[in-house]
Parts: C-alpha cells; structure tokens; sequence
C-alpha cells in the first residue's frame, strides 16, 4: 500500500510585509534595529504584499478546477493568513468560500533575543552569539529563546503527518515563511545540511513564489514527492506585480 500524501501540494511565502521593507531601510542606514514597532506575529502585508497576494489568487483562479488547491492551510501570522485570504478570495481556491486554516507549526521561525535586529546590531549588541553562530552555523544555531532550523524542521515533520492523515489525495496550499519553505523542502525531498544550505545560499526565496510537488508512486508503491517548481514568479510577472525576495523582517541573521 502506497503512502499517504497529498495528491498535490503547493508551498508559498507569504507577500511582501511591512517588516520586510522595514529591513531594508535599516540596512540601507547602518542601523543595529528595525524600527518596527509590532511582534513579529502582528507584521501585515505591506501594500505591493497585497499585489502580490491577489495576483497569485487570480493566478490559480485561471487554473482549471482540478489543478486549484482544496485545502489551504497558513501560519497564524498576520502576513500569512493575509496572503491566504486573498489567494481564497480571488478565487484561487477550488472549493468557493473555502477559509485557510491556521497551524502554529507553519509559523516562522522564532528569534528570541535577536528579534528585531540587523547583522550590525547583532555583532554590536551580542558578539558572542555572532561569534557562535559562525561556529555551529545557521542550521543548527539557536539565539537564546529562539529557535535553529532544526528546531523547525521538528514541528513540521509534525504538521506533514496531520497533512497527511487529514488531507491524503487532496490538493493542499501552504502559506509560510522562508525558513519554512526551505525547512519543508529538507524533508520531503530528505535533503542534508548542506544541501538546504547550498538552495539557501543560491538565492532568497520570493514572496508569492510558487513551490510546487506532485506525488506519483515509484516502482516500490511508495508515493514519493517531486518537485516540479520553485520560486515560481510567473502569476506575479503576468500581473506586473513586482517580485521581491527580502529576507524575513525581523532579524537580518536567519
């Protein structure tokens, strides 16, 4: 008997968000903080987030009825579920009136003390995790409070199996983060370290970009997962809407 999986699955980031312009304004100014005055979970779409939000909508709305998400699941982050409302309500969603369901385990990834602040400001205000950072690297450091990509990586072995106890043969739309797309890259495609590094290095992921798997069985019956897109501009280049690739907003450090 073959695995359960999702008959398709489709992983996007959210929109572009006011902390990611927010960012790059410190950036540019050498500045050790960004200058928002929000949590991270409270971070909206900015407006060109929302272009693109509803240009990927309209994207999958144009898609025939069978190739449309059913199901479309989101972090609790405001940038998130603002990015999966308005693919649902442009019609991107084969089912009419279907709402994304949230799970916490999408969310991005924490930053505890380094929340909110640039490279600069990391190596100005706390050296010593600057230092140790480079020791571990980005995949295995964890910021006190926070998490490391593995930390990540553990919460959504958990979410796919309740994708997959709950949505098996069903076509499912995920609406996250960067880390997070890269995180969920690692394991359905059983990637190493170095692997996820080297796609991470290779250039950021685009916000509303399409990440997009299929599931077929191989010759052993197990339905094992194939990447057919990434960072899939498309739906916005259509639309004119700018496509924009910075990283999350809330530190510069990921």
């Amino acid at each position: 008997m073959r695995q359960r999986w999702p008959e398709r699955l489709w992983i996007v980031r959210h929109g572009q968000s006011a902390g990611n312009v927010a960012r790059d304004a410190a950036d540019a100014a050498g500045l050790p903080m960004i200058d928002i005055a929000l949590r991270d979970v409270d971070v909206p779409l900015s407006a060109l987030g929302l272009r693109q939000a509803e240009a990927l909508g309209r994207w999958f709305a144009a898609q025939p009825e069978a190739a449309r998400p059913e199901v479309v699941l989101c972090s609790p982050y405001v940038r998130a579920r603002q990015t999966a409302k308005a693919i649902c309500e442009a019609g991107g969603v084969g089912e009419a009136g279907r709402q994304p369901v949230v799970d916490e385990r999408l969310r991005e990834r924490e930053f505890g003390v380094l929340d909110r602040l640039t490279t600069h400001g990391i190596r100005l205000k706390h050296p010593e995790l600057a230092d140790h950072r480079t020791l571990l690297g980005k995949f295995y450091f964890r910021p006190p409070g926070g998490e490391s990509w593995a930390d990540v990586i553990l919460r959504l072995r958990s979410a796919l199996d309740t994708i997959s106890l709950h949505h098996a043969d069903r076509r499912v739309l995920i609406v996250c983060h960067q880390v997070v797309v890269l995180c969920l890259r690692y394991i359905l495609e059983e990637l190493d370290e170095a692997q996820v590094l080297a796609i991470d290095k290779a250039g950021e992921v685009i916000n509303c970009g399409v990440c997009e798997y299929d599931f077929e069985p191989d010759d052993s019956r197990l339905c094992a997962p194939k990447l057919t897109r990434y960072n899939f501009a498309a739906p916005l280049v259509e639309e004119a809407a700018p496509v924009t690739s910075a990283p999350d907003a809330m530190v510069a450090a990921r």
